[in-house]
């Protein structure tokens, strides 16, 4: 099985080197192509060098991981040269199957990965089309598991799945930078030492969660005893922080909406 990258940036790149350090594909089968060819020069080491057209020519699957306002045109252009067989895979949640079966109608699967894929802790969004099949399914999620979990959503929840995978790193990373900058001002302790106390309680925190199988309340009435220190932090967490949340995923999925409208214009221009 042959496996094409098209986009070197951060997610391709992440991918590509994934696929390759993992074994999941064969030596000689992993290849790439992006816009500059000059920022290839390290993929070269594992990977072959290409143009799209050659790329998909060659390829059983073909990752696109370019920005959305550059996917009708890398699709039109390896449209012609995509195997019958090939199965099409997108790194954007914002482009609905229907737009891209208007430029290549073939098997075509959404796949939306985390941050977190560069410590084989992803927990990756998989969404597919009605032409996708068992094996095709099956194929994909064995390569993806090389990054992660795989989570399957029809394609209407992607968006909200996004959230909560892709996007949430960043939204962990902004809630606890304002916690830490806080505590600075209420403290001695240096900021590189809060950072570190509270990353490592946050991430064993998740981890107990998991491990143990505990509800987010279950550790709150753990932690938080009656009359107690932490009870008065978690009352005004749970006091204010709703508001904040709301529009959080008010505004994020409103922005969605806008790019997935701006899909639609790009997809619909000179066809």
């Amino acid at each position: 099985m042959k496996l094409g990258i098209i986009g070197y940036g951060s997610m391709g790149k992440m991918l590509l080197w994934r696929f390759s350090e993992s074994g999941v594909i064969g030596e000689g089968n992993l290849y790439v192509a992006n816009r500059t060819v000059e920022k290839l020069d390290e993929a070269g080491k594992i990977a072959v060098i290409c143009s799209n057209s050659e790329l998909a020519q060659s390829c059983d699957i073909v990752f696109v991981c370019v920005r959305p306002s550059d996917m009708k045109a890398v699709l039109s252009d390896i449209a012609p040269f995509l195997h019958e067989d090939a199965l099409l895979v997108t790194l954007n949640g914002s482009i609905p199957f229907d737009l891209i079966k208007g430029v290549v109608n073939c098997r075509t699967a959404k796949v939306i990965p985390s941050v977190t894929a560069e410590i084989g802790r992803s927990q990756t969004i998989v969404s597919y089309n009605d032409m996708v099949s068992d094996l095709d399914k099956k194929t994909l999620e064995s390569l993806l598991s090389c990054i992660g979990e795989v989570i399957v959503l029809p394609e209407d929840e992607v968006g909200m799945g996004s959230e909560l995978v892709s996007c949430m790193p960043g939204f962990i990373a902004s809630i606890f930078d304002v916690i830490c900058t806080s505590a600075e001002g209420h403290t001695e302790i240096s900021r590189d030492q809060i950072i570190r106390m509270v990353l490592n309680t946050m991430s064993a925190t998740g981890d107990l969660m998991i491990q143990k199988e505990l509800s987010f309340d279950e550790v709150v009435l753990r932690v938080a005893t009656k009359g107690g220190i932490t009870e008065e932090g978690t009352r005004v967490i749970y006091d204010k922080f709703p508001g904040t949340a709301e529009e959080l995923f008010s505004n994020t999925l409103a922005k969605r909406k806008a790019t997935a409208q701006k899909a639609v214009e790009i997809f619909s221009a000179n066809s």
